[in-house]
């Protein structure tokens, strides 16, 4: 029996032989051209069919996997036809008369190169992404149909790491769990094993050895370990695990319909965190009492240019619609940061998580805040809408914001436009300036919505999207829950309600908070109800704050 240790991305115990990708690969030959205007059609017809793939890739993704998967293949889109990328092609084809194939790659190698030379973790995991473009085009130039898996039976996949257009193509019902050698609980291959219920293991290393395949293995998600060859007492263990995993979601499924409600009859909202109206299907299906968080950037991403009021009017009206009159709670643009968009023109900047992003934009852009509200307004007469403010720091940003949305009304009221006079204003609490200011920001507001992956990163210093950080980056920090527990607070005293995204691990802690509706991904709605009925915030409560003033350690 062999055991290698690496991190679990992905819960769950996957029982199967293992099997290496098979990732096809071609030499790249290189010669001299003559005909460069010729050439340089040849990377003209390859690239437009990269991106006609990776468009077909992203609707795939979209009905598998949801809008955040597909977002990864529209990015790749952009990425086949950036700008830089393509005049860096077109020199080394019509200067220095290389082959298109030869061309493609050097250019890839030199981007991959820069991108991975940056000190942003983010930006360093694009380099990924640049080669797998370019694997792409490289694979239409020299008619190579892309590997996968040569297997009859469902197996355990092993690679060095698998690009988002590898794992998406593949045949799920031959896949048991993903094994990598790389990666990380960020990387592209975690992100689609959670979203798709499959076991994943990262991280394994150099002992993950081509030579092992074929061998009877058993790979468990949540500690990250591979056992291969299991002796008879580890295979038992491992199998009843699994069966126990598949028994609590068959329990799970049997929650449908039921309340969300506490032993001590406490009743809490659990919505939904969507980011496109094709996800509203998964909230439906998953039994969500409605959603909590609609990212509208998802409108500003997959487009060139920015989306017309229409456009985005018939997004959100559509969700609404579908809803059928529960409560829809939509995010105004929330870019910068590590949602970086062209045709907004951003200024480079050294610390781009503290700089101009999210309502910073908004407010020094009012001609595209605007047409956003005017979009948001009009939809709300078919349904029920909240509408939410990220990155929030101060009251006068929410009193200028509030401005713009009489403004909007004023506007639609003369133009003779229907609107709801109900929409719900709201934001989010996503900085300590506003978790500290929260009892003047509940008096201009009518929810409060924590967004606990930001609050932590600014709380403590971390960058979130920084995977060597490990457990300094806790969002079980008392630092952080303290300034929940004062948010919930303030909120009460306040008379309006408070959300939260939910970590089962915390749930309790949450509720013993005050906390009144917690907005997770639709998968995890019904775990999450689970969680709700067998807490009893009574009995928790008195322990649950008495830890805040005890010593802490990272987990």
């Amino acid at each position: 029996m062999i055991t290698i240790q690496g991190k679990g991305v992905s819960a769950g115990v996957g029982v199967g032989p293992l099997y290496f990708y098979r990732r096809a690969t071609a030499e790249i030959k290189r010669y001299t051209v003559e005909d460069t205007d010729a050439e340089w059609h040849r990377f003209k017809g390859a690239q437009t069919g990269a991106i006609e793939q990776l468009g077909a890739l992203a609707e795939q993704a979209r009905k598998e996997a949801g809008d955040e998967a597909a977002m990864l293949f529209e990015t790749h889109q952009m990425m086949a036809e950036d700008l830089d990328f393509e005049e860096a092609i077109e020199d080394r084809i019509v200067n220095q008369k290389m082959n298109a194939e030869a061309a493609v790659s050097d250019t890839s190698e030199q981007f991959a190169e820069m991108f991975a030379s940056m000190d942003d973790a983010y930006m360093q995991a694009r380099a990924a992404d640049v080669k797998d473009v370019s694997q792409r085009i490289l694979g239409i130039l020299c008619g190579i149909v892309q590997g996968g898996i040569a297997s009859d039976v469902p197996v355990l996949l092993c690679a060095d790491d698998l690009a988002p257009s590898e794992t998406i193509q593949l045949d799920k019902s031959k896949v048991l769990g993903f094994i990598t050698a790389g990666g990380s609980g960020s990387s592209h291959t975690a992100i689609l094993a959670r979203t798709l219920g499959i076991p994943a293991i990262v991280g394994m290393g150099d002992a993950l050895k081509p030579e092992l395949e074929g061998r009877a293995a058993i790979a468990d998600g949540s500690t990250g370990a591979l056992v291969i060859d299991p002796d008879d007492d580890t295979r038992d263990r491992l199998l009843k695990k699994r069966d126990e995993q598949l028994r609590l979601q068959r329990l799970l499924e049997t929650l449908k319909g039921q309340a969300n409600v506490t032993k001590d009859g406490k009743t809490i909202r659990i919505y939904c965190n969507i980011g496109s109206p094709e996800d509203v299907h998964a909230v439906q299906v998953n039994d969500g009492g409605g959603i909590g968080l609609f990212r509208s950037e998802f409108l500003y991403l997959n487009t060139t240019d920015y989306p017309t009021e229409d456009q985005q009017f018939e997004a959100y009206k559509q969700v609404l619609s579908d809803m059928d009159g529960k409560e829809v709670i939509i995010r105004t643009l929330d870019i910068g940061a590590d949602k970086q968009i062209g045709y907004f023109d951003l200024p480079k900047e050294d610390n781009p998580a503290m700089g101009m992003r999210a309502l910073r934009i908004c407010l020094t852009r009012p001609e595209i805040f605007k047409t956003q509200l005017r979009a948001l307004f009009r939809a709300s007469a078919f349904g029920k809408l909240g509408i939410m403010f990220p990155m929030v720091t101060s009251v006068w940003e929410v009193r200028e914001a509030k401005r713009m949305c009489e403004e909007v009304r004023r506007e639609l009221k003369n133009e003779g436009i229907p609107y709801s006079e109900d929409v719900q204003i709201g934001i989010m609490i996503e900085t300590p300036a506003a978790a500290i200011n929260s009892d003047r920001l509940a008096k201009e507001v009518d929810f409060f919505s924590i967004g606990t992956n930001d609050l932590t990163q600014y709380t403590l210093a971390c960058d979130r999207q920084n995977n060597d950080l490990g457990r300094f980056y806790d969002p079980h920090h008392p630092a952080v829950l303290r300034l929940i527990r004062l948010v919930t607070e303030n909120a009460h005293k306040n008379g309006i309600c408070g959300e939260l995204g939910a970590d089962l691990t915390l749930t309790e802690t949450f509720l013993a908070f005050g906390v009144d509706e917690l907005s997770v991904t639709p998968r995890s709605v019904l775990p999450l109800r689970n969680a709700v009925r067998m807490t009893d915030t009574r009995e928790s409560s008195e322990r649950i704050l008495s830890d805040l003033d005890s010593d802490y350690t990272a987990r």
